[in-house]
């Protein structure tokens, strides 16, 4: 964080930053709290102050990024109030952004991979976000006059974490390049049913 931004947050701020940054970057089982102390220019102890364990800030990033996913779906309203269709092409285009803007995928799915322990207090904050996110699809498809809104939503989904999957396994250039094109598709055929 060389731009002065940890120089001026405070220590709990500074700490969930470069946790959430450092865990997207190498995953959570690649960094360590010594590392993540070193980089948000703080100590153990600082960190243990805000976060009981690892696994809390493990927790608190996940929020974080639910808390962010949630704004998106805010901003598609405010550009398109009413208009659900225009909303649910919207969705689509951010989500094509997103694949461009970064090939290490969702967080929230790459710490499914990695927490493979069932009682991990993370897995619980991941099965929230990805429920609360299907519901809003299925709600959005719904609302947008389709019929078959639960399965247009379910294929959607599974289409993007599998154009995910492909950016990170063969880059840009893969099947996740056709995104936007099957995403359309297949809201074009679930509307013409």
């Amino acid at each position: 964080m060389s731009d002065g931004v940890a120089e001026r947050s405070r220590p709990r701020d500074r700490i969930l930053e470069t946790a959430q940054d450092m865990f997207h970057k190498h995953g959570i089982k690649g960094v360590g709290v010594d590392a993540i102390t070193e980089a948000a220019g703080t100590n153990k102890m600082t960190l243990y102050r805000h976060f009981e364990s690892k696994d809390e800030l493990v927790v608190e990033c996940l929020r974080a990024t639910a808390a962010k996913a949630s704004r998106i779906w805010d901003e598609f309203e405010a550009r398109h109030p009413g208009d659900k269709l225009a909303q649910l092409h919207a969705w689509v285009q951010k989500a094509s952004e997103l694949l461009s803007a970064d090939s290490r995928g969702c967080d929230m799915a790459n710490a499914a991979v990695e927490l493979t322990e069932a009682d991990h207090p993370a897995r619980r904050v991941i099965k929230e976000l990805k429920e609360a996110q299907r519901e809003k699809l299925v709600a959005l498809c719904r609302d947008a006059g389709i019929g078959q809104a639960e399965l247009l939503a379910d294929t959607l989904s599974l289409l993007l974490e599998g154009a995910r999957v492909s950016m990170q396994s063969v880059g840009a250039e893969g099947p996740s390049a056709q995104f936007v094109r099957m995403a359309e598709s297949l809201i074009a055929s679930f509307r013409a049913r």
